[in-house]
């Protein structure tokens, strides 16, 4: 007799996600987490007296409304502001902005409007194709299974629909990078640069990287799914973690918070439970992992207990980030040029033309710092006071390129590094620094320390045609279930990826009870 039928290891949101479905099938399951609070990169935090911000995920744009429905998040506390437009910031305060399937501003003209307006319909498209895939488990090619043969004829039904010229340029765009396609859509620099941060947001690469159009398709198919557009959580993104643990909880799933999984146990060939860092053992018929693949595989199980070939797979799975965040307590709303304070409470990002994005990303690759950045901002007190004092705000900001580990070591370089970041958001909004009441840089290894993502990456690996859909994370492990009897993923590292989706915690439980693998 098991203590349960599941344990699912991380209170993450696919891992919350996972434990819900799970529970409303009726299975006994308990979810563990090292952390105090649930949600893992879906958390507020207080940084500075009185002063909270989502620590890690800034953003709500890709949560399934499905998921939304099915686990009845409104009900359970979640509540989301108006979606948000994209605003550019150019350094002559004419900037350029994206919102409801247009652009404007930035002077750009009627003939790049119009390439706007047909890349964005026909990445649209291409989203909807995805979505076949996206929303059930990753089908295998080689073996004879009729629900993968019948997603592959769904497959290959939308890819048709899309006509010749569209199934062409998918298949052919899917391989290039985001530089490339830029340039074949867009005259504009602003416009491509803009388009091109959301195919680098989160990850180690650069425009003219490979995988970066599949970056940005990730993206797009999020949104489609997700039907909200980019959406602020009111009351900082730990109330969706929040939302998801109360869903969970009604489902009849345990939580148990503060206590760390120490390890994967298996008995003879099969997992049979987990031990604790107090020292306690709980058992069961399954456990599924949220961690991330490396987490999960090399230091939860161990690579002794799996075969050589795998523990290769998962030792070589890429997963470093470049991405970093800044928040700052402000003693008052600080003032951008040329916005409104309803502008000023949207999505801002500053980023470079696309040449110098490639440039900012060179020097982390060899563990150096650069000297200009990319920034993907929230002012989301102007909506919500309930994040700080009366009459003050929050800052906060996503930035690219940050070194994991610069040379020097972030004892050395964090500080400075802190007021180069300022210096460069002074540019936009003068006298920013003079706000200043407190700061805080969080570093790609201060996500991989307090939220434990290897190597700071919220996708919980590159998102990169070897690493997704029916190769996420890997061989072996491709379809929820490991190599590993009773081993199962359901976090970002299984498909259909990262980002805030929550389909990899939906779809593993459901191939977990289509399987059989709880009777």
């Amino acid at each position: 007799m098991t203590d349960y039928d599941a344990i699912v290891v991380g209170a993450g949101h696919n891992g919350l996600i996972c434990a819900a479905y799970l529970a409303k099938a009726q299975h006994k399951v308990l979810v563990v987490d090292g952390r105090s609070v649930p949600g893992g990169c879906a958390s507020t935090r207080e940084f500075a007296d009185g002063f909270s911000v989502s620590d890690c995920a800034q953003w709500l744009s890709q949560l399934d409304r499905n998921v939304m429905s099915d686990l009845k998040l409104a009900d359970m506390g979640l509540s989301l502001s108006d979606a948000k437009a994209t605003i550019s910031l150019q350094a002559d305060a004419d900037h350029l902005i994206l919102a409801d399937g247009t652009a404007s501003g930035a002077g750009v003209d009627d003939e790049d409007l119009a390439a706007y307006r047909g890349f964005r319909h026909m990445m649209t498209r291409f989203a909807n194709v995805l979505k076949t895939l996206y929303q059930g488990r990753p089908p295998k090619l080689v073996e004879k299974n009729w629900t993968d043969r019948l997603t592959l004829l769904k497959l290959g039904l939308g890819l048709k629909m899309l006509g010749k010229n569209h199934m062409q340029d998918l298949m052919r765009l899917a391989l290039i990078n985001i530089y490339d396609v830029m340039n074949e859509h867009f005259k504009h620099p602003a416009l491509k640069s803009a388009i091109a941060m959301d195919a680098v947001t989160g990850t180690n690469m650069g425009p003219r990287s490979p995988n970066t159009v599949y970056s940005y398709l990730h993206r797009i198919t999020g949104e489609h799914l997700s039907g909200t557009g980019t959406t602020q959580v009111m009351g900082g993104m730990g109330v969706l973690g929040d939302a998801l643990a109360e869903s969970a909880k009604a489902a009849g799933a345990e939580i148990k918070l503060g206590v760390a999984v120490k390890s994967i146990e298996k008995t003879g060939d099969k997992v049979s439970g987990v031990e604790l860092e107090d020292g306690s053992h709980i058992t069961s018929k399954i456990v599924i992992s949220s961690a991330d693949p490396t987490t999960t595989f090399k230091t939860l199980l161990g690579y002794h207990q799996m075969e050589a070939g795998m523990a290769k797979r998962a030792e070589l799975y890429r997963n470093r980030s470049g991405t970093a965040k800044i928040h700052l307590a402000l003693r008052a709303l600080p003032s951008f040029t040329g916005l409104t304070t309803k502008q000023l409470s949207q999505r801002l990002i500053i980023v470079p033309p696309m040449d110098e994005m490639e440039k900012a990303l060179n020097p982390i690759k060899y563990r150096e710092i650069s000297d200009r950045h990319l920034f993907d901002i929230s002012v989301p007190t102007i909506e919500d006071s309930s994040l700080a004092p009366e009459g003050q705000h929050v800052l906060t900001a996503l930035v690219h390129y940050v070194p994991f580990d610069p040379k020097e070591g972030w004892d050395e370089a964090r500080g400075p590094l802190l007021e180069r970041l300022i210096g460069e958001l002074e540019v936009y909004a003068p006298g920013l620094s003079s706000l200043l009441i407190a700061s805080e840089l969080v570093t790609p290894s201060d996500f991989e320390h307090s939220h434990k993502v290897t190597g700071g990456n919220w996708h919980h690996g590159e998102l990169s045609i070897d690493q997704a859909l029916m190769m996420r994370p890997f061989p072996g492990s491709t379809q929820y279930a490991t190599a590993v009897d009773g081993l199962f993923l359901c976090g970002a590292g299984a498909h259909p990826g990262g980002g805030l989706l929550g389909l990899p915690g939906r779809n593993a439980a459901r191939e977990i009870i289509k399987r059989g693998a709880l009777a």
